[in-house]
């Protein structure tokens, strides 16, 4: 609240995070281990709206040696991930929405020394899906209005094998496959939707119902993985891979920044599951001995099933959004470099990437490629660690990326008095906001290792974004105050929404368990 503008009046933004860590050893085959996260983001436009949203997660683990050659590790975890937005002053008027995912997971693996030539890793995982789309209630006058959608349900399950195989001294094999199944499941209602004109809402055929768990569709694929590493000389090494990637849940967003009105799908009787084929190549080199090391990778993607939303799309609470999205491909391909340095006084990284990732639908932006709102043409980051002396260490890093596309209008219009926004040819995601970068400091203090104590613990001194960049959440237009004629010309001003934008220093003290 300190490093707020005076004019964003009683706006607000406040976060936490707490972890937790622990193991037990039972015997010399037996070790569990648990850890949980608690989580919450909040952005508040004083008493009147704001929106939050939060994760909660538990795992248990138990590791156990069955001999020199095969252990295992048991994962059970349970995760539920909330987004919520309010509006309104009192409890005679408002709009409260909420939404969640919540998933329980079991993941038995299992890794088998076969030989010194061979390592075997096998497995599986089950996975409970129970989607929240929108719990919504309106409240006018004292009078409330639940709107509020249908649960859905899926379960998701896998078994793979894979093995790391030393051909020779400089080739090495890690070749795998892993096969999948989803199934979409009640209680709920699934829609059937007519063909439609291409890019309009696609009309409801029909509705069915279906009981708890009862199965409404199912997916499977197989996907295949193969690497390559051949080693040039002891620095340097050449590594190829291939990769089939099957994703059950999408992402369907018309904003340029996540915010709590995302909406998250899981594979449906409409909605196909997300199929992407990425293959890489890559250098990697280590200079003087091992004190740096370099990293450079190509990599192409194409992604089958991509959804994104059709022209004034109806996203919110929205029982029938499947008819609003459209269907096509994605592509994405880059370049990965990277330098660190990993030994002396002065440690750190430089990285940067050249990419894109573009979808390709019928029914939007005439159907060519547009880049989509997670397309990041440079990203670069440079991190850097001093050590002073045994007791102080100072950090730095800078971090620039480009900015999020997002689909602006090309031109206005009147219509009955009302100056009207146009987007003439239809474009998607035709203009960029700006660029994002950011420059952070630290400073920690460790403390003195003191003999019997059995914990230790160090002072971090920080400041997050140090010369106070406005970097923009978002942006949008508005006309000048008032309502104008019909003749008289209308000034319009883009506004950029900065969340943070202004420099905060924290002081923070970390401790752990010897």
């Amino acid at each position: 609240k300190p490093f707020l503008d005076d004019d964003l009046g009683d706006t607000g933004l406040s976060f936490y995070d707490l972890t937790l860590k622990t193991n037990y050893k039972f015997s010399d085959k037996d070790r569990i281990f648990l850890s949980s996260y608690l989580g919450r983001d909040k952005f508040s436009f004083g008493a009147a709206a704001g929106f939050n949203w939060g994760n909660k997660t538990g795992t248990f683990r138990w590791n156990h040696l069955f001999s020199d050659k095969l252990f295992s590790n048991l994962t059970l975890y349970y995760s539920d991930y909330d987004y919520q937005i309010s509006f309104g002053e009192d409890s005679f008027d408002r709009f409260d929405w909420d939404a969640r995912i919540i998933n329980y997971s079991a993941k038995p693996e299992f890794t088998w020394f076969l030989n010194p030539q061979n390592l075997v890793k096998f497995g599986g995982q089950f996975i409970i899906y129970e989607f929240e789309p929108g719990n919504a209630v309106g409240v006018s006058e004292g009078i409330a209005s639940d709107i509020s959608l249908s649960e859905k349900y899926a379960l998701e399950s896998a078994l793979f094998i894979e093995n790391e195989q030393e051909l020779s001294n400089r080739l090495t094999l890690n070749y795998g496959l892993r096969w999948s199944y989803f199934n979409y499941t009640g209680k709920g209602d699934a829609y059937t939707f007519g063909s439609g004109e291409l890019g309009r809402r696609k009309p409801i055929e029909s509705v069915e119902g279906f009981d708890q768990w009862e199965s409404i569709q199912t997916y499977n694929n197989f996907e295949p993985r193969l690497s390559a590493k051949f080693q040039l000389n002891n620095s340097s090494s050449i590594k190829a891979s291939y990769n089939r990637m099957a994703q059950y849940i999408q992402l369907v967003s018309n904003t340029t920044a996540s915010t709590p009105i995302d909406i998250w799908t899981p594979a449906t009787n409409n909605v196909k599951p997300l199929v992407a084929d990425q293959v890489a190549l890559g250098y990697f080199k280590n200079i003087s001995n091992n004190t740096y090391e370099f990293s450079s990778e190509i990599y192409y993607k194409t992604v089958q099933n991509t959804v994104d939303y059709i022209d004034g799309a109806d996203l919110l609470l929205n029982p029938a959004i499947e008819g609003d999205l459209i269907e096509g491909s994605n592509r994405a391909y880059g370049l990965e470099l990277m330098l660190q340095k990993t030994k002396g006084d002065f440690t750190g990284w430089l990285s940067y990437t050249l990419a894109r990732t573009e979808n390709k639908i019928e029914g939007t932006n005439a159907g060519d490629w547009y880049p989509t709102r997670f397309d990041q043409t440079h990203n670069l980051s440079l991190t850097s660690f001093y050590k002073l002396n045994d007791t102080w260490s100072l950090s730095a890093n800078f971090a620039y990326i480009t900015g999020t596309p997002t689909t602006f209008p090309t031109s206005r219009y009147w219509q009955q008095g009302y100056l009207v926004p146009h987007n003439a040819n239809d474009t998607r995601n035709n203009v960029r906001i700006p660029a994002y970068h950011r420059l952070d400091i630290g400073a920690t203090r460790k403390g003195k290792i003191k003999p019997g104590r059995k914990w230790q613990g160090e002072w971090v001194f920080s400041i997050y974004n140090l010369y106070s960049r406005r970097n923009a959440f978002s942006i949008f237009f508005r006309p000048e105050e008032g309502r104008l004629t019909y003749t008289t010309p209308v000034s319009t001003e883009s506004v950029r929404l900065s969340v943070i934008g202004n420099f905060i220093p924290s002081v923070s003290y970390n401790f752990k368990f010897n």
